[in-house]
């Protein structure tokens, strides 16, 4: 019996989740995350130079892609896989054929919770996946499946069994995520604000999503998951998880699914450089002006039942009504439409329908 106690709990989902990493260097960040990392199968996106070798720590079950087994493995599709920028982590998520993912930069470290105990960022948001959202009706006392939470006063007993959750959003202690001009006029902000809490974003309400803490369930919105064309000869950076969350968003909306924010935090070590940044980001902060009203117009039609089928269509209202905006969005919108083949050549039978939410 004190042998039995003794055994570390069975890792949740142990064999139905990846972790994705999109690096340039040697991961000995791993090392911190070793107690909680350990028992699951990586997914190493190598950017830049590939015949550099990047260091893994051992013990860890790992698979590593560089530019060329990119280029071997997608052939002529290999061109809407961003390079010398972290967009091109979504190849992981296309190569795995687990069910859930959670994608982390190697910038990021095990986080502190107010009583000094490590976060372990992972648990939180399998607990996230694992539970359902409220996209339909805002709970005031935010995720009403929580240990000692549940529905309020007033809410429609119809809508509580929710939906299911297809991504979970966590958040980052210390360096804020904040875009170039915030950064150049706070560069001594840090964020020490632990909040407890995980909400659904409601149905119709956009948000920026950030990459670097991000978990999803790959069967219910994988497809979806596409970081852009960014970083090497193209006109914007730092933009691929914002574009991948809009279009994520949309999409949920569309097909009844929902998206979690809030836990867990994991801590952010490195700010990257404001004047850098502002290089990347400066088309895009004029661009976003016109992409979030697309985004809150854009009606997706019913026969519109599978991610990639939404995705498709997406496309095809990026051209249609971006390509004004500027050129690039032509590109962009072929790139989409080469994401879904490839994808559906490496995940064949994969599209399934949803059943869409009435009203």
């Amino acid at each position: 019996m004190a042998a039995e106690a003794r055994l570390a709990p069975t890792p949740l989902l142990k064999d139905e989740l990846d972790i994705v990493i999109p690096t340039i260097r040697n991961l000995d960040f791993l090392e911190m995350w070793r107690p909680f990392f350990q028992p699951y199968h990586l997914i190493i996106v190598q950017d830049g130079d590939p015949s550099k070798t990047i260091r893994v720590p051992e013990g860890f079950d790992y698979e590593l892609y560089n530019r060329n087994d990119i280029n071997r493995i997608l052939g002529p599709k290999a061109s809407c896989i961003s390079f010398k920028d972290s967009a091109c982590r979504c190849f992981g998520y296309m190569v795995s054929k687990k069910k859930y993912i959670y994608t982390i930069d190697d910038d990021c470290f095990v986080a502190k919770d107010p009583t000094g105990k490590g976060i372990n960022a992972l648990e939180q948001h399998i607990k996230n996946l694992l539970c359902p959202s409220t996209p339909f009706f805002f709970n005031t006392l935010y995720d009403p499946y929580r240990e000692g939470a549940d529905f309020v006063r007033g809410y429609p007993f119809s809508l509580r069994d929710g939906a299911p959750t297809a991504v979970s959003h966590g958040l980052w202690l210390n360096i804020p995520d904040y875009d170039a001009p915030t950064q150049l006029v706070k560069p001594l902000e840090r964020n020490s604000r632990y909040v407890d809490a995980v909400l659904t974003i409601p149905k119709g309400t956009l948000f920026p999503m950030c990459g670097m803490n991000l978990a999803f369930d790959r069967e219910l919105i994988g497809p979806a998951m596409y970081f852009g064309l960014m970083g090497d000869g193209q006109p914007i950076g730092r933009y691929d998880d914002m574009w991948a969350g809009w279009c994520t968003k949309v999409i949920c909306d569309h097909l009844g699914l929902g998206v979690k924010t809030g836990l867990p935090y994991i801590w952010h070590s490195k700010a990257s450089n404001p004047f850098v940044n502002l290089k990347k980001e400066y088309k895009g902060i004029f661009w976003q002006e016109e992409l979030i009203p697309f985004f809150q117009e854009v009606v997706l039609p019913k026969e519109c039942t599978t991610v990639q089928k939404c995705y498709l269509e997406l496309a095809e209202q990026v051209k249609a009504k971006l390509s004004k905006v500027d050129d690039y969005f032509n590109k962009l919108a072929d790139a989409m439409v080469t994401w879904i083949e490839a994808w559906n050549e490496l995940n064949p039978g994969g599209a399934k329908s949803a059943a869409l939410p009435s009203g």
